[in-house]
């Protein structure tokens, strides 16, 4: 139903949504994290090899210092070789559990993206056409991709790395304490200068990540509707002025862009001086303790390497800022629409459809799409089981406001709208627009074979079926003509097929539904002549028997009409059959004799 409850939508424009939303960055790690949870063995298995490279990574430097105080400086050299082999072993054995730890945690992290990915999107099919008529789809794109592409490069890149930091961190320390506490203290020295320059730099970039995504998803919803309509631009010859849009836009993205990565850039250079600035430390230290004979040349060398390893951490971890503040900053944009509650929900004791009779009224609707403008001002009507009720009238008098809310796309403030003398919000909402068929002026076809187009329709049809409906249809002749016939690629959007041809298809896919309610928006304006009569012939068969609502500018076509229903201003006018509306000489009249003035 996604797929045409857009052409019926946007009509309250689009705004930025939660504007001004408090951010919940804790929140968001976690609930990332209880997505990781459904992977317990994986990570459990990935924080033992963490484990144990980090344990491997601290015993390199200790056995350096013996290595020096123990062969080196006596001079053996046979026990210098054996323990430069161990040491070569060590390192080995590292490489390739720390390969294997990346791979394990890529899969975790690819699982939990699809996860992500899949929830999101099973949301969004959720949601109510309210909540599409404030967005872009450039957004909602950007956040079903991008975002969660971000997700996925943290993921990848910083959970074993904080595993490890954390672990390294704790490492050491002990090791460099067993070692020698003076030195320890020395080194400890920089690190609460670490933490308040890591501190004022995540602060202040952290902001202009999450403006940057926000600019991200701006940009990503102007191109894509540039790129619809690109045929507006270029007949209306606004080429520059898109151009300029663009670039607007554009250079919004790259100042908040280039904040966010400016100051985020400072991190890992500051980091590394102050890792030197402690390892000189340590090395002056050392040296006076050396002379003094406090300590030995190895103790100084294995420090030295341990200083490394203990500012490592810290440095990685401010590094990976960059990439955590762009994931949480994008997980919050994911999650923001997770939480997004359907305006439209079933009951809890909701009516399976099984058939309809096609009785619809409509008694006293008022509604808006916007609470303070009302579309539709006390509208009422009745239809019988089978009557062809056609809605005319200007362009926004709220004809295709009333069909939406005959598909319940939205939910009405006032009034009461029901079929088979039962108010539709006591229905199922799938089953209910199961049994509603709509044909639209603008037709949207999948990528796929005309075979699989029809048969959207009703998935469970036989190939048969399929060629019956097209039949019925009107649309067997064009497509037996067609280079593969019922097997012919649809290229994007339909553009190998006329206007035409995707109406009848669109015809043949809701006579294969078989609905007993119709919808017919438009259905064969700005189609020629011959075209018309055989769409005409086609939704002759589609209608018989089924109530029907038609909505029509070429009122020839909907002469034979039970009722008319003129709406004009959100109420109706003016009702009756095409004679007794002729007859009166009102609006109607006016209407359809414009339409034969030369």
């Amino acid at each position: 139903m996604r797929n045409f409850q857009g052409q019926f939508g946007n009509k309250g424009g689009r705004n930025n949504p939660k504007k001004g939303k408090a951010k919940n960055t804790k929140g968001t790690i976690m609930r990332v994290w209880n997505y990781m949870g459904y992977q317990k063995a994986s990570l459990i298995f990935v924080i033992i090899l963490v484990f144990i490279t980090t344990l491997l990574g601290l015993l390199g430097p200790y056995y350096m210092g013996v290595i020096i105080d123990e062969y080196i400086v006596p001079k053996d050299l046979s026990g210098t070789a054996r323990m430069c082999m161990l040491l070569i072993a060590i390192y080995g054995i590292t490489v390739l559990l720390t390969w294997l730890q990346t791979f394990v945690m890529i899969n975790v992290a690819l699982k939990t993206i699809q996860k992500i990915r899949q929830d999101i999107f099973e949301k969004i099919q959720t949601l109510s056409l309210r909540f599409f008529d404030v967005r872009s789809q450039g957004d909602l794109m950007s956040r079903v991709t991008n975002d969660i592409d971000n997700l996925n490069q943290a993921l990848t890149q910083s959970v074993v790395q904080i595993i490890s930091s954390a672990l390294t961190f704790i490492g050491v320390t002990i090791a460099m304490f067993s070692l020698d506490w003076i030195l320890a203290i020395v080194t400890l020295i920089t690190v609460p200068i670490m933490f308040f320059v890591t501190k004022k730099l995540v602060a202040y970039s952290g902001k202009n990540f999450a403006k940057r995504q926000k600019d991200l998803g701006e940009l990503n919803g102007f191109i894509e509707e540039a790129i619809t309509g690109a045929d507006v631009t270029t007949l209306y010859g606004k080429e520059k002025e898109t151009v300029h849009n663009f670039n607007e836009i554009n250079e919004q993205l790259r100042i908040s862009a280039t904040k966010a990565e400016t100051f985020s850039a400072f991190i890992f250079p500051s980091m590394n001086f102050i890792n030197n600035l402690g390892m000189g430390l340590v090395i002056g230290a050392g040296s006076v303790m050396v002379l003094n004979g406090m300590t030995t040349v190895g103790v100084i060398a294995a420090f030295i390497n341990y200083s490394r390893q203990f500012a490592r951490p810290l440095s990685q971890f401010a590094t990976l800022m960059n990439t955590i503040q762009a994931a949480v900053a994008g997980g919050e944009r994911v999650f923001e629409i997770m939480d997004e509650v359907p305006e439209i929900q079933n009951k809890k004791d909701a009516v399976l459809v099984q058939n309809l009779q096609g009785r619809v009224t409509l008694e006293k609707v008022s509604f808006g799409y916007e609470q303070d403008k009302m579309i539709l001002k006390d509208v009422s009507l009745e239809a019988n089981p089978g009557e062809t009720i056609a809605l005319v009238g200007p362009t926004g008098s709220g004809k295709t406001t009333i069909i939406n809310l005959l598909t319940r796309f939205y939910d009405i403030p006032k009034g009461q709208i029901s079929i088979d003398e039962k108010d539709i919000k006591d229905y199922d909402i799938n089953s209910l627009r199961s049994k509603i068929g709509v044909v639209l002026q603008d037709t949207y076809l999948f990528a796929g074979t005309v075979m699989d187009n029809i048969r959207y329709g009703r998935l469970d049809a036989s190939d048969e079926e399929v060629i019956n409906a097209a039949k019925a249809a009107s649309a067997h002749s064009f497509i037996k003509h067609l280079p593969d016939q019922y097997e012919t690629e649809i290229a994007s959007e339909g553009s190998n097929l006329s206007q035409g041809q995707k109406q009848l298809l669109a015809i043949a896919r809701a006579i294969l539904a078989d609905a007993d309610i119709l919808i017919l928006d438009e259905a064969t304006s700005n189609i020629d002549t011959r075209t018309e009569l055989q769409i005409q012939a086609g939704l002759n068969n589609l209608m018989r028997g089924r109530t029907s609502f038609v909505i029509a500018h070429r009122l020839k076509t909907i002469e034979k009409a039970d009722q008319i229903l003129v709406i004009k201003d959100g109420s109706i006018l003016e009702r009756g059959n095409h004679e007794t509306l002729m007859e009166d000489g009102g609006f109607y009249f006016d209407l359809y004799t414009s339409q034969f003035k030369i």
